[in-house]
């Protein structure tokens, strides 16, 4: 429109806040919210049957957005795809009619991209009378009733299944218009769809709490033994099992990170819904926010604490190889300590050997030399010598002795520069 270049994301980006709007919606209406956990490949998979359900009933299909509408079953089914689950929404019907008798798509044709999370059933009516009986069957240890919106609804819920396996949450309308009634609606099916995500921590803790605790006790005995052993086997011993345990603790660290994060997410988002819809207080009733936060919050504290665990260990098992790999270090320098002292006391050894070798072949060489020379001059005589052979290899002897001396001593020395 300006000539300008735009950014690859700007309408991607523009278009969020509109990425999941809420439907105008007046009071007499069922609405039945599925919640499916899903990964890429059945994400994907799920978007192709939504196409081919949008096809089948002359509607354009959702294409690469993340939610999308179509009339279906006598009412609307609402498709929406998250990070890790997708949710069908389907709204039509009379309030409080049987699940049998409503024409919802969720029968046997129904395609289900994953496991079940969350089933949710929502009535919303303005007759109060229907309203205040189908509330008087919910569970009354844990019935959450309040008013919102300043008095214009009051909203009713136990946080059961009922007998068709849904949460049921009744929507008693004192003057909604559409607009209030479709985001309360959207806004409760949201806290109850991620309270349930936000739980899906806890499991993971508890299951990763007895690792941690065994890892805890581990850690305890290799450092009650690293005070009374102090050998370079004995430390390295203890250094390999330090290392087996942090690498234990870290897998299980990495395994849990994801699902400790988007709980946190997901609890964030459940308090943000509730502050959204502006409880007030009914008497002798229990508000959702109040149920909720005493429900969910010992779940994400125990999250929080295995989070906090398995950092603190993580520290001390990282100290504590410090210190191991310290005297593993120490232990190995002594070791190159002894062994270079001995390797020292070999090189004297040899030095001296090699000198009493060198001592030895110098006489042993002049002693050649010196039988060359007799030789020589017992030649002499026969050719009219007239010195007594004896007398001159005799004196020879010295002077043999120094030229060998001087010959090895010479090669010795050229050995040496040759190394320098």
């Amino acid at each position: 429109m300006f000539g300008f270049e735009e950014h690859a994301e700007r309408a991607r980006l523009l278009g969020e806040v509109h990425a999941r709007p809420f439907r105008l919606m007046e009071s007499g209406r069922v609405v039945l919210h599925l919640a499916f956990l899903v990964d890429e490949r059945a994400r994907e998979a799920d978007r192709c049957f939504v196409e081919r359900l949008s096809i089948q009933n002359g509607q354009a299909g959702p294409g690469s957005n993340r939610h999308h509408e179509l009339k279906l079953a006598s009412g609307t089914l609402r498709w929406e795809a998250h990070a890790e689950f997708v949710t069908y929404s389907w709204d039509g019907g009379i309030p409080f009619a049987s699940l049998e008798s409503l024409d919802h798509p969720f029968g046997e044709v129904f395609h289900a991209p994953g496991e079940l999370m969350t089933a949710t059933r929502v009535d919303l009516s303005a007759k109060i009378s229907e309203c205040d009986a189908a509330i008087s069957r919910l569970d009354r240890t844990s019935l959450c009733n309040s008013q919102v919106h300043g008095g214009q609804a009051e909203i009713a819920t136990d946080f059961r299944q009922d007998r068709d396996g849904f949460t049921h949450i009744i929507i008693k309308d004192k003057g909604l218009d559409a607009a209030r009634g479709g985001s309360l609606v959207q806004r409760l099916l949201e806290i109850d769809t991620y309270r349930v995500l936000a739980l899906m921590g806890l499991p993971v803790a508890q299951r990763s709490a007895s690792d941690v605790t065994e890892i805890e006790q581990a850690l305890v005995r290799v450092t009650a033994e690293m005070k009374t052993t102090g050998g370079f086997e004995d430390n390295n011993r203890l250094l390999s099992e330090l290392t087996a345990l942090a690498a234990r603790l870290e897998a299980g660290a990495v395994a849990g990170l994801y699902r400790f994060g988007a709980s946190r997410a997901y609890n964030e988002i459940v308090h943000l819904r509730l502050q959204a819809i502006d409880e007030a207080v009914l008497p002798e009733f229990e508000t959702w926010a109040s149920f909720l936060d005493r429900r969910m919050t010992p779940a994400m504290r125990t999250c929080q604490s295995v989070e906090e665990r398995q950092a603190n260990l993580s520290r001390k098992l990282a100290r504590a190889a410090t210190l191991l790999r310290t005297r593993v270090d120490v232990e190995a320098q002594n070791q190159n300590r002894e062994l270079l002292e001995s390797m020292n006391r070999r090189a004297r050894l040899q030095l001296r050997l090699q000198r009493t070798v060198e001592g030895l072949s110098i006489a042993a060489v002049s002693y050649y030399v010196v039988g060359l020379v007799a030789y020589l001059l017992k030649g002499g005589k026969g050719l009219g010598l007239m010195i007594d052979p004896a007398i001159l290899t005799a004196l020879s002897v010295p002077l043999v002795v120094l030229l060998v001396a001087l010959v090895v001593r010479r090669i010795r020395n050229h050995h040496s520069d040759a190394d320098a």
